[in-house]
């Protein structure tokens, strides 16, 4: 039987990196410009989840104080912009893209604390939300982590692509 020393972790086996007909489509360009909105994409979906939670716990907590210095956290803009952002990239079927909670109206529904209905409403409508947003954050992972395998065969196909990522030009102001 093997001994694991405390605090040290054993490495664990990468995935071997496939070249897949679902990004074929995409440039070297175009498959990094997709890779970084399904990675903006996530820390947004990862921020709202966490505030989702944040007001779960306290509707839960027998409060639901909403402060106005707040309310701007989640406006119709700031919960639309990056979905457009990534839709715009995807080229192929995002049926395994779930669609978002209308976080918005979510995030400004006041309930009187003595309405007990409607504190249990809210707090069930928060709990779906919260589950919404850790489905569709669970797809953007799985198309991360297929861009990036898709990435590195490329590479590995073709090992100068790396060098494309370089900056092109001198940075200003240092010496040589």
């Amino acid at each position: 039987m093997e001994q694991v020393q405390q605090g040290v972790r054993k490495p664990q086996v990468r995935p071997e990196p496939y070249r897949s007909e679902q990004h074929a489509h995409l440039s070297l360009d175009g498959l990094r410009e997709y890779r970084t909105a399904l990675t903006a994409e996530e820390s947004n979906v990862s921020y709202w989840r966490r505030i989702i939670q944040a007001r779960l716990d306290v509707v839960r907590a027998g409060s639901d104080l909403v402060s106005e210095n707040l309310k701007p956290v989640l406006t119709d803009e700031r919960v639309s912009s990056g979905r457009r952002a990534l839709v715009e990239v995807l080229a192929s079927d995002t049926t395994d893209i779930p669609p978002l909670p209308d976080l918005a109206s979510l995030w400004e529904r006041q309930v009187d604390p003595s309405d007990a209905a409607g504190l249990a409403a809210l707090e069930a409508d928060l709990d779906a939300a919260e589950k919404q947003l850790s489905s569709y954050r669970s797809a953007l992972h799985v198309r991360l982590g297929d861009a990036t395998s898709e990435l590195i065969a490329r590479y590995r196909d073709e090992p100068n692509l790396c060098l494309t990522a370089l900056p092109t030009e001198p940075r200003r102001g240092r010496v040589a």
